[in-house]
C-alpha cells in the first residue's frame, strides 16, 4: 500500500483537492481518496509533493508507425508537401520502423501516457503493443481516392485486422480523412464499422480540403496528380459534415482529429451527431500549417475536446505536456483544470475506457502523474513545468 499527497490533486471526480491523500495498492489500483480540507494529518507513510497530482495522460491520436520519420519532413510546407514526404520515406524496412516505434513507446510511457489511440496502416507495431506498459486502442486506417480500388483497400486492411485479432489487441477499422477516401470506400468502411465503439477521422486539417471536395482542384488535387493517384473520375463526399452525418457509422464515439480549419457552421452541424470528440494536436498543426484550431470556438459550441500528439513526423516528441503548454500559451483563457480534463478523463470517455482510466477514484488504475515547477497560486503551467510518473 502507498499513499501520495500534493498541493493539489485533480481527481476529475469533483473539485481539485487541496493537500488530499490518495492511497493505492502495490499494483497502482486506487483504494481511497481522502479530502483533508487542506489540512492533512502528518503521517510518515505519505509521500508529499510540491506540485499537482493528476491521472495518467490519454493520447487520443498518435501514429506510432511513423516514428522513424522524425526529422524527415520540413516545417511549414503545408499538408500536401507533408504527405508527399511521408509517402516517400515511410517504407524504410521493418527493423527500422520497429526500433523507432519501440523507442517512441518508451518515450510516451515516460511522458505519463497510459492509454493511446494509435493509427495503424500495417501490423508492424502489434508485437511491441502486446508487451507495452501502455494500453493501445488500434485504429486500422483505410484510405484511397480511386473508387475502383475501394474493395482492394478493404481486403488489404482486413489482413491487418486479422493480425491484430490474433494478438488479442483491440481494434476498429476507420477512414483516414474526408479528402483521401472515395465515396464507395467510405460506404464499405461504414458497413464494416457498423458496430464500432470508437471511430476516428482526420478532419478539416487543411484549407484546401473544401476546394478538393467542391471541384477536385487545389493543392490536394495537385498532390494526387503529381503522385499519379488522381482517378480519371473521382467520387468524393459532398462536404465534411455530409461525410460525418451520412457516410460514416453512427455507432459509438467519433474522434475528429486536428480541426485546424473548422468553421462555426460545420461545427454546429457535426455536433448534432452526438458522442463526438474533437482532438487537438497543436504541435503538429503548427509544424505542418503554422496554424492552430479555433479552440475558443470549439469551447463555445460545447464540443468535448481531447488531446493527441500526432506523430514524430510532425513534431519532435510525443509529449502531452508539451501540447498543453502550447494550448495555454496560445489560448490563455483556458484554465489548467480544463486542459487536464481534456488530456485525461475526456480521452478516456472518447475511447470508452473510463472503467480504469481518466480519473482518480477507488477501484480504478489510472496511473498517477506529478506536475512540478508550476505556478501554484494561479494554477498555470510554466515553461519549466514537467511531468513525472509516480505510478
Amino acid at each position: 500500500m502507498k499513499q501520495y499527497s500534493a498541493q493539489y490533486i485533480f481527481t476529475n471526480s469533483g473539485q481539485p483537492l487541496k493537500r488530499g491523500i490518495v492511497t493505492t495498492d502495490n499494483e497502482g489500483v486506487i483504494i481511497t481518496v481522502e479530502d483533508t480540507g487542506g489540512l492533512p494529518v502528518e503521517r510518515h507513510s505519505v509521500e508529499f509533493y510540491n506540485g499537482i497530482i493528476i491521472p495518467g495522460f490519454i493520447n487520443s491520436h498518435c501514429h506510432l508507425e511513423l516514428s522513424h520519420l522524425r526529422g524527415k519532413t520540413e516545417r511549414g510546407k503545408g499538408l500536401g508537401s507533408f504527405i508527399e514526404k511521408v509517402r516517400s520515406n515511410r517504407d524504410t524496412g521493418t527493423d527500422s520502423i520497429l526500433s523507432h516505434s519501440e523507442k517512441a513507446d518508451n518515450e510516451m510511457y515516460r511522458e505519463g501516457i497510459v492509454l493511446c489511440a494509435d493509427i495503424c496502416n500495417t501490423s508492424s507495431s502489434f508485437g511491441l503493443k502486446a508487451a507495452s506498459r501502455i494500453r493501445y486502442i488500434n485504429l486500422l486506417e483505410v484510405f484511397g481516392i480511386d473508387p475502383a480500388k475501394a474493395r482492394k483497400r478493404i481486403d488489404e486492411i482486413m489482413k491487418v485486422a486479422d493480425s491484430c485479432s490474433k494478438m488479442d489487441l483491440p481494434y476498429y477499422i476507420v477512414p483516414h480523412a474526408v479528402y483521401s477516401t472515395s465515396l464507395p470506400l467510405f460506404r464499405l468502411i461504414r458497413e464494416i464499422g457498423s458496430g464500432n465503439k470508437v471511430t476516428s477521422v482526420h478532419f478539416m486539417e487543411n484549407e484546401g480540403e473544401r476546394e478538393f471536395l467542391n471541384d477536385n482542384s487545389g493543392p490536394i488535387a495537385a498532390s494526387y496528380l503529381k503522385s499519379g493517384l488522381m482517378p480519371s473520375v473521382p467520387e468524393t463526399v459532398v462536404s465534411h459534415s455530409d461525410a460525418i452525418l451520412n457516410e460514416m457509422t453512427l455507432s459509438g464515439n467519433l474522434i475528429l482529429v486536428h480541426n485546424t480549419f473548422s468553421d462555426r457552421e460545420t461545427i454546429e452541424r457535426v455536433i448534432k451527431r452526438g458522442n463526438t470528440f474533437w482532438c487537438l494536436c497543436p504541435g503538429s498543426n503548427l509544424f505542418i500549417e503554422d496554424k492552430l484550431p479555433p479552440v475558443y470556438m470549439l469551447r463555445e459550441a460545447g464540443c468535448d475536446i481531447v488531446i493527441g500528439t500526432d506523430s514524430l513526423a510532425s513534431r519532435e516528441n510525443l509529449s502531452i505536456m508539451g501540447e498543453l503548454k502550447t494550448l495555454q500559451d496560445n489560448f490563455p483563457l483556458v484554465s489548467l483544470y480544463e486542459l487536464i480534463v481534456w488530456a485525461t478523463i475526456n480521452g478516456a470517455r472518447a475511447l470508452g475506457e473510463t472503467a480504469y482510466y481518466g480519473s482518480i477514484e477507488p477501484g480504478k488504475k489510472p496511473g498517477l502523474l506529478l506536475i512540478s515547477d508550476i505556478d501554484l497560486i494561479n494554477l498555470r503551467l510554466l515553461p519549466q513545468s514537467s511531468v513525472t510518473r509516480l505510478i
